[in-house]
């Protein structure tokens, strides 16, 4: 069934997220960052970072662009309100909207957890402090929600031209933002990595779950 191989391999990317920050705890570790502190595969990452130097104009840029999933969020957030207050009750809110209100949750959790517990730190310092870097937490946010954007889009919008635009601009962005954060220089490469498995990891349980949900639903029927 479909929703089981999109419950696989959203289990198999979370442990491979697992493998990948162990790796980084223990492979290649120098103390190559700001004030001395230490960052996994040290000589590669500091070669990407030489390679990429820093720009601060690009890493601002892409903050304030931050903006953009977390007013989808709003957005789908409205929407769910919106069918509680008309509908009366909670639990006949569309079920993979409720779903999706449950996937923000654990991106936020996740984001908490390591902002908690710091794997390594920015090779730059931002405004004189040491902030942690791992996961990049923009490159989690942008990969974990754009491509909620394109699903929802596809399952509730009938026009192909809107679906199509969806499409290329929840590309467009999200490739911008990934290769933006990268170049900035703001984190690591192993930073960026670590989002992409992680944020891929957690949208396929999404749509796993929401694949189930549908099944439930036309069995029902």
């Amino acid at each position: 069934m479909k929703w089981k191989k999109q419950l696989r391999a959203g289990i198999g990317l979370l442990v491979l997220f697992v493998l990948w920050t162990v790796l980084i705890r223990c492979v290649d570790v120098q103390a190559v960052g700001p004030k001395g502190t230490k960052v996994g595969f040290a000589a590669w990452n500091v070669w990407v970072h030489h390679l990429t130097s820093v720009h601060m104009t690009l890493y601002t840029v892409t903050d304030w662009l931050g903006l953009v999933p977390i007013l989808i969020c709003g957005c789908f957030g409205i929407l769910g309100l919106c069918q509680w207050i008309r509908r009366k009750r909670l639990l006949q809110v569309d079920r993979d909207i409720l779903l999706l209100g449950v996937y923000y949750l654990l991106v936020i959790l996740a984001y908490l957890l390591f902002e908690m517990v710091p794997i390594n730190y920015r090779p730059v310092l931002i405004d004189g402090s040491l902030e942690a870097s791992y996961p990049s937490s923009t490159t989690l946010l942008v990969l974990s929600v754009m491509p909620t954007l394109k699903l929802q889009t596809d399952r509730r919008c009938e026009k192909q031209t809107l679906r199509y635009f969806v499409t290329a601009f929840t590309v467009l962005f999200s490739v911008f933002m990934v290769v933006g954060r990268l170049i900035s220089g703001v984190h690591w490469a192993t930073d960026i990595i670590g989002s992409v498995i992680l944020s891929a990891g957690l949208f396929m349980l999404y749509c796993a779950a929401v694949a189930r949900a549908d099944l439930r639903d036309e069995v029902k029927l």
